[in-house]
């Protein structure tokens, strides 16, 4: 039976959540040039802005949840290849620097919400966007960014397991190599969340 995406992503129960789109992993000077790549190929950032100025016009909740390393790395996570390698490149993630900003192109009005995250793969770990979402009602997530690899898997599994629905315009999210990518999408990302594109999430919102 077909999915009616209007209704699940309706304004008055939805949140878009936005994880890892800044600078220094998605733009052009990125700790993860490869993913950066891939998410310039997929028109990752103009998706991303597209949905954000369609969420803010209908009332849903906008959240940026950005990844952060203290340059001491106290408190940093240390237990997985992952973040030995991203700790060697020449950008660190640095709190305050422009590697953990929002891309220009999709911005941060006085009303969206950012969330750093010091620890952990995906943005259920380590913030406040459970108990915010649940505050504001929130029962279905419309999730976007990087990298369908770990963060976005990581966090549909979460959000699922939280109860909520995820929905996941699949241009809008991207992962390393490409082909790799589509394959979790197809044979497991599909199995938890609802697929669709930025278009007809835009659609609904207007």
């Amino acid at each position: 039976m077909p999915v009616d995406v209007a209704a699940l992503v309706a304004p008055g129960h939805t949140a878009l959540v936005l994880q890892e789109v800044q600078n220094g992993v998605v733009g052009e000077r990125s700790a993860l040039p490869a993913l950066a790549d891939a998410a310039a190929a997929a028109g990752l950032i103009p998706h991303c802005a597209a949905l954000a100025r369609a969420a803010r016009a209908a009332g849903v909740p906008v959240f940026h949840c950005t990844a952060e390393t203290r340059d001491d790395l106290k408190g940093a996570n240390r237990n997985a290849r992952l973040f030995l390698g991203v700790r060697k490149t020449p950008v660190p993630l640095s709190p305050g620097s422009d590697a953990v900003q929002v891309p220009a192109a999709i911005g941060v009005d006085p009303g969206d919400i950012v969330l750093p995250r010091h620890h952990g793969l995906g943005p259920m770990t380590g913030t406040q966007l459970d108990s915010m979402l649940r505050n504001l009602a929130v029962t279905t997530i419309v999730g976007v960014g990087v990298s369908v690899n770990i963060g976005m898997t990581n966090f549909a599994f979460d959000a699922v397991n939280r109860g909520y629905q995820f929905v996941m315009p699949t241009d809008a999210v991207a992962g390393v190599p490409a082909d790799y990518a589509a394959a979790v999408i197809a044979n497991t990302l599909s199995l938890v969340a609802t697929l669709t594109t930025t278009d007809a999430v835009v659609a609904a919102w207007l």
